[in-house]
């Protein structure tokens, strides 16, 4: 492993320990969603780990760190309009098969390796107010379980 790699893995154990979780974040670039996800959460929080596709890193880690708090612990609402999980737009989560997502989560596919692990990924609006299911939904937000 390159000292890149060795220095990136050992923040992300360091991140786990610390807070129980890391967040991964990737950033924009041509032809190419941005997108950040949670490792540590499922085994730390007993809830789905998370991944956001299409808003910017600050936003991405403010509802990371939201879902942390708001459901550790607890039982996740799959596939329901929540409005207060941040004040800007109402949000819900669907469930992902992993095996979409081995291109996308590497950090967590090292972190668990043959451990079990969940995903979920959390689904907003665009600025309309249109979800992706919606005919007239209009951003570029990558949907994981399509």
């Amino acid at each position: 492993m390159n000292d890149f790699k060795k220095k990136y893995f050992k923040k992300v154990y360091d991140d786990i320990e610390k807070y129980g979780f890391h967040i991964t974040y990737v950033i924009e670039e041509l032809k190419f969603t941005p997108f950040g996800y949670s490792t540590g959460i499922y085994k730390n929080f007993r809830i789905p780990e998370i991944i956001i596709s299409g808003l910017p890193y600050g936003l991405t880690n403010a509802l990371i760190d939201n879902y942390v708090e708001r459901f550790k612990f607890k039982e996740v609402p799959i596939n329901q309009n929540i409005d207060d999980l941040i004040d800007r737009f109402p949000i819900y989560f669907i469930e992902v098969d992993n095996s979409l997502l081995t291109e996308y989560t590497l950090s967590s596919y090292k972190f668990y390796q043959d451990n079990e692990f969940k995903y979920l990924q959390l689904i907003f609006p665009d600025l309309n107010g249109f979800f992706p299911d919606h005919s007239e939904y209009e951003y570029d937000q990558k949907i994981f379980n399509k």
